[in-house]
């Protein structure tokens, strides 16, 4: 009997300072205060985020690797932190609709890059926002799990 090949992982930690204001239109100002607390500060505030990705695969028996490293740091780089990195989320064109919650953002970093990997797949992206809060995107699967039998 043929063993299955197994799955590892390779996790990568990048590093970006945005700010951003927890705001939304469809609340009252009120609501937003409630909601959103001192995040609701309307001249914002900033973090030093930690953005983990985790890539999964088979390890490629040529190289020993799930993922290539550089192919996979210049694809954050490029997609992640050339436009996140330094900046005021507020003003993304993709938050022109959605509150910059670090839920969104991370979110919205797995979908730049879920596609565009150099091998592998990813897992999850996961990003600490202080010491104590930290938030993980995942994919969903494909389909929901049908009757058995």
């Amino acid at each position: 009997m043929r063993q299955a090949p197994s799955k590892a992982y390779f996790g990568r930690r990048y590093t970006l300072s945005a700010s951003h204001r927890l705001h939304t239109q469809a609340l009252t100002t009120a609501q937003n205060r409630a909601a959103y607390g001192k995040c609701n500060n309307p001249y914002g505030h900033g973090h030093n985020y930690v953005v983990e990705i985790l890539v999964g695969g088979a390890v490629d028996p040529e190289t020993g690797m799930v993922v290539d490293l550089a192919g996979l740091d210049a694809l954050v780089d490029a997609r992640i932190l050339a436009r996140f990195d330094h900046s005021n989320l507020n003003a993304d064109p993709a938050f022109a609709e959605r509150v910059p919650t670090t839920e969104n953002l991370c979110c919205m970093i797995f979908g730049l890059i879920k596609d565009e990997l150099p091998a592998g797949k990813l897992e999850s992206v996961r990003i600490e926002e202080t010491e104590n809060n930290y938030f993980e995107c995942r994919d969903a699967p494909a389909e929901p799990p049908g009757p058995r039998g």
